[in-house]
């Protein structure tokens, strides 16, 4: 994997997107259409933002990118949890564990950021 392994939330969520689209992939096999594309676009729009926030014009824009991550990761929450709630869908106890670690990374990125 091509990835800078000295920063750990640009890995994470390559790693997490990674494990969504297997994820989402498992759903389309079980015909789960509709939540598998929701789950895979913001899924993977965390890491795209963490990504495009790495070349952020100002440092208001590097944090606007990590807020549109922000509401990207509390959508993808709503979605695992009407996975993990209906009978029957495959178990995503991991992904929101992952899920988890990213959120709390991401907030002390913002939060540093507007302080310093």
């Amino acid at each position: 994997m091509s990835i800078k392994p000295d920063n750990i939330i640009l890995t994470k969520t390559i790693l997490f997107s990674l494990e969504i689209i297997k994820y989402c992939e498992q759903l389309e096999e079980l015909k789960k259409y509709v939540i598998a594309r929701q789950l895979m676009r913001c899924g993977t729009s965390i890491g795209a933002n963490v990504h495009e926030a790495q070349n952020a014009e100002s440092k208001a824009d590097f944090v606007h990118k990590f807020k549109i991550a922000a509401k990207e990761i509390e959508e993808t929450k709503y979605w695992l949890i009407l996975c993990k709630e209906s009978k029957s869908y495959p178990g995503c106890d991991n992904l929101k564990e992952q899920l988890f670690e990213i959120e709390k990374i991401i907030t002390k990125i913002i939060s540093t950021s507007k302080s310093s």
